[in-house]
């Protein structure tokens, strides 16, 4: 074992960022218990007062940016998942279609499984559910739900769904739950694994085509506002009979907003009283908000909306010895190392540094972390003789292309087909890719009708035309008829010169309307049809959510916040969005250009990622170990050979980029460091 300096030598910073978002997708964050340990404990009782007497109740939680909103939700989930189901509701982007993307996200949510859990929370809290139905049931009927319950596997019996069906209607009963034969129906289908991926996208709102909707024996999909309220409302029913479902409001910084520019929190509360006026049971509504967005914009809500929100939680700065145990639990890993052990639990932090800049002797998490992270890395390059200058953004940079891959790779193990995220969310991460590399006059909704919310304008580079794009992905060949007939109508009314369409779903057969309209508009003509592929909707989406953070003050590079403004400047010096191909197919971005923040490839044939990688690494550490080094590649391209990471170190050596501090070392022993400027 070594000496904590010379471990401290070869290792990353152990404060190095972490972004913070939905609490399904990251891994549980290191906690103190005692941090917010007060508000966990008061919302645990608000659930266990649910479970009780089951009536809905709604929360507001507030605090300063840094002071860990995200991440208190998360370690709320990790806590409480086995006495409640939790839902991450990200920030909503139309007013209009709230209701349809709270129903996305729940299902979305709800297909998780909780840590040590082999079912998803939906299969759970539909066990649950049986269990509380069979003891209303004869003998004959309890067997058949212990049946159900117990194998969740395919069944061919065709009366069973029916059967199944009754028992609903007559334990659950029919009042109060929106189109009950079909919804009892797709729960039964839950129940057989060839339908239960199908019944999970009819349950959150995809538009399906004929085939799917007959497998599922519905007539149609949850295509409006009222539809996907009424599913709501069934979930809060059956949850009456089950433990109570948590909807986690996040990162509200980002949602739609009203004309003078304000938040419109309006349509948040909208939903809230909308639950509580339908008496619906069973939900713990969460809503997590920055305390200066919260009384910038609450005033612009209706009181008597307000009024139903009766819990208040702020989540307040902690203090010095909350800070110094945060801190501690970052640098335990190392000193575990150590022989001998350091003194103290925060060295090479000190408690007279910790007293000395937090006067008041209470401060927010990340100003704790933020802190930490700066005097680690002093006190790291001070252990070695060697002046080693990066400048500050040089950092920032490299710590944004590191953070940046590290979110792609959330994306890419989330979101397998584009299909899982809806037509309207896709148009608006291409508006907000468009802005950063400053696309002039976007206008969103190009073509009117129920489909406006796919499309967006923007004024051509040097040219008074105007190109407007189009999104759809509706496998329903009715929704894509009236796509197209939408299109037709805004060239005709030349609301554009050249129309792209975005594409990557079937067109139809030549005998459907649609398609004849489709090649009506795109034969032969200056329109486009682009086929998106998957890796250009996984650079949207992890541009989005660096979005959302920076919106959140949440987004903190080399200790300082970024801003939105600072965010698209980043991504655009760091040519972060060059090799998204749908943006090259657009003629946005030229097809020539590098990314060194690519999150893509696997480094079987492309190694300039991870020669990137390698680099970046280096410069936001000053210098790292060699076996760590190769380690942390290793873990990001697993393909990639262990002499190709070597060779890829020597030619960063032979540009002048890097060098070893003591070439005579032994390997283990060996540092990378950046060169010296002369």
């Amino acid at each position: 074992m070594a000496e904590i300096d010379e471990l401290i030598k070869q290792s990353f910073n152990p404060f190095d960022n972490s972004a913070a978002g939905n609490f399904w997708e990251e891994q549980p964050p290191t906690t103190v218990e005692s941090i917010h340990q007060k508000e966990l404990i008061q919302i645990q009782s608000v659930i266990a007062q649910i479970s009780q007497d089951h009536q809905t109740r709604s929360l507001i939680l507030y605090g300063d940016g840094g002071s860990g909103k995200t991440h208190f939700l998360g370690h709320l989930k990790k806590q409480l998942n086995n006495q409640a189901f939790f839902v991450y509701i990200e920030p909503f982007s139309q007013s209009e279609h709230i209701w349809r993307h709270v129903l996305r996200h729940t299902v979305d949510s709800l297909v998780n499984a909780p840590a040590g859990q082999a079912d998803s929370q939906l299969i759970l809290w539909l066990k649950s559910c049986f269990s509380t139905i069979q003891k209303q049931l004869k003998s004959d009927q309890q067997k058949f739900i212990a049946k159900i319950k117990g194998f969740f596997g395919k069944t061919d019996a065709e009366g069973d769904r029916q059967v199944f069906i009754d028992i609903l209607r007559k334990t659950i009963g029919t009042t109060g739950i929106y189109n009950a034969n079909e919804f009892f129906g797709v729960l039964y289908d839950l129940t057989n694994p060839d339908l239960y991926f199908l019944a999970c996208e009819w349950l959150k709102g995809d538009d399906l085509d004929e085939d799917s909707l007959k497998k599922l024996r519905v007539r149609q999909s949850i295509d409006d506002e009222d539809k996907a309220q009424g599913i709501l409302g069934n979930f809060s029913k059956i949850s009456a009979k089950t433990q109570p479902i948590v909807l986690c409001f996040d990162q509200l910084d980002n949602i739609a907003r009203l004309p003078d520019g304000s938040l419109d929190l309006q349509a948040l509360f909208n939903v809230n009283s909308t639950i509580y006026n339908g008496k619906w049971k069973n939900f713990l509504i969460i809503i997590s908000i920055r305390t200066e967005n919260w009384y910038n914009n609450s005033k612009r809500v209706h009181p008597s909306d307000i009024d139903r929100a009766t819990i208040r939680i702020p989540l307040k700065r902690i203090t010095l010895e909350q800070g110094e145990a945060l801190l501690a639990t970052r640098l335990y890993p190392l000193h575990n190392q150590a022989n001998p052990k350091p003194t103290s639990p925060i060295d090479p932090l000190s408690r007279q540094v910790l007293e000395n800049v937090f006067l008041s002797r209470k401060a927010t998490p990340r100003d704790f972390l933020t802190l930490g992270k700066l005097i680690y890395q002093d006190y790291k390059e001070s252990l070695i003789n060697k002046p080693i200058e990066p400048s500050v953004s040089e950092i920032i940079k490299a710590e944004f292309e590191l953070l940046w891959q590290q979110e792609y790779q959330k994306v890419q193990a989330k979101n397998t087909k584009i299909t899982l995220l809806a037509a309207p969310d896709l148009i608006r991460m291409l508006q907000q890719a468009l802005e950063a590399l400053e696309i002039q006059e976007i206008k969103p909704r190009l073509i009117r009708g129920t489909y406006a919310n796919n499309s967006l304008s923007y004024q051509q580079a040097g040219k008074r035309e105007r190109i407007g794009v189009v999104w759809t992905e509706e496998p329903n060949m009715g929704t894509f008829f009236n796509i197209m007939n939408a299109c037709q109508t805004a060239i005709q009314q030349n609301l554009c010169q050249t129309l792209y369409l975005i594409r990557a779903g079937s067109l139809g057969t030549p005998r459907l309307v649609g398609n004849q309209l489709y090649r009506q508009i795109f034969t032969f003509t200056n329109h486009v049809h682009i086929k998106p592929n998957l890796t250009s909707v996984h650079y949207l989406a992890t541009y989005h959510s660096f979005v959302n953070s920076a919106l959140a003050n949440e987004l903190v590079l080399r200790g300082k916040t970024i801003t939105l403004q600072e965010l698209q400047t980043l991504t655009r010096e760091c040519n972060i969005l060059q090799k998204c191909t749908l943006l090259q197919e657009l003629k946005i971005v030229s097809q020539t250009g590098g990314s060194n923040g690519n999150g893509n490839g696997n480094g079987k044939h492309d190694l300039q990622p991870v020669k990137n990688l390698m680099f970046n690494l280096v410069k936001t550490q000053s210098f790292i170990g060699l076996p760590t080094l190769i380690k942390e590649t290793k873990a990001k391209f697993s393909l990639v050979k262990e002499s190709e990471i070597e060779n890829l170190i020597q030619e960063l050596c032979q540009e002048q980029k890097v060098e070893y501090f003591d070439p005579k070392a032994k390997p283990q022993d060996q540092l990378v460091c950046l060169v010296t400027k002369k």
